[in-house]
């Protein structure tokens, strides 16, 4: 299997896409850090379905809005890859956990926006900075953007600001992690069938528009985007750096 012994960390991993992008780095041989905020129950549920596929997996529970907690998080996971590992190092970073906050301009909150780049941005920044003693040489760092940091749709500036500095991000870590051999890249999901955009995808005429845009016209589904993941991590991806892949089936072309 392409990522035996290998580990990987995938934050909001407990439901959506970070569900999905677990399972399939599962199911190509890595072993799983699930972590969750809220959802234990769901995040056990994700740990019993990688179990399931032969794999090793821990839940840890971390709020990637809190920066202050990230010592703990940190001490937690060390703990952890002893006990279940007996190692000291993982392999694979994905920072996927996110919300989403859909308001025109001019009635985004100062609230709204500091939500956002708790999670989105120093969330990003400063959990990766902290991990990167934990993090093994040769390792893989991948990002979670969005196809709203290329075109854009009425409602999403602050969010897609947020990603926007996630994908400059990226390309630092990749400059900057280089000489440990460490590559960092980024997915830009396009539309995906989640409950994270169940109401966008609810509102009348909404899915019509969004398959009208893209190219394959449909909706894409999680299992479209954990494969992106799970190549940039793998052998086959080592020569990919510093890049945005948009996994969006051609929206807005």
């Amino acid at each position: 299997m392409k990522h035996e012994k290998k580990i990987a960390l995938v934050t909001g991993s407990s439901r959506g896409l970070g569900r999905n992008i677990a399972l399939q780095l599962a199911r190509s041989g890595a072993d799983i850090v699930v972590t969750y905020r809220r959802g234990k129950a769901e995040a056990d549920a994700v740990v019993a379905e990688i179990e399931a596929l032969g794999r090793r997996a821990v839940a840890l529970p971390i709020d990637v809005a809190d920066v202050k907690s990230f010592a703990e998080f940190v001490a937690a996971l060390k703990a952890a890859l002893t006990s279940h590992w007996q190692r000291e190092r993982f392999d694979f970073l994905v920072n996927n956990a996110g919300i989403g906050i859909h308001k025109p301009f001019a009635e985004t909150t100062e609230a709204d926006f500091d939500s956002l780049m708790n999670i989105h941005v120093k969330g990003v920044y400063f959990l990766t900075q902290k991990l990167l003693p934990l993090l093994a040489d040769g390792g893989r760092i991948v990002n979670t953007s969005t196809g709203l940091a290329r075109f854009s749709v009425t409602g999403y500036s602050a969010y897609a600001a947020m990603k926007g500095a996630v994908e400059v991000m990226t390309r630092y870590l990749a400059k900057e992690l280089g000489a440990r051999r460490i590559s960092a890249n980024v997915v830009a999901p396009g539309i995906i069938e989640t409950d994270f955009t169940k109401q966008t995808l609810s509102r009348p005429g909404a899915r019509e528009y969004m398959e009208g845009n893209i190219a394959l016209g449909r909706v894409g589904v999680p299992d479209d985007i954990g494969g992106v993941v799970d190549f940039l991590c793998s052998e086959e991806g080592r020569w990919v750096n510093a890049q945005r892949v948009e996994a969006s089936g051609g929206m807005f072309l």
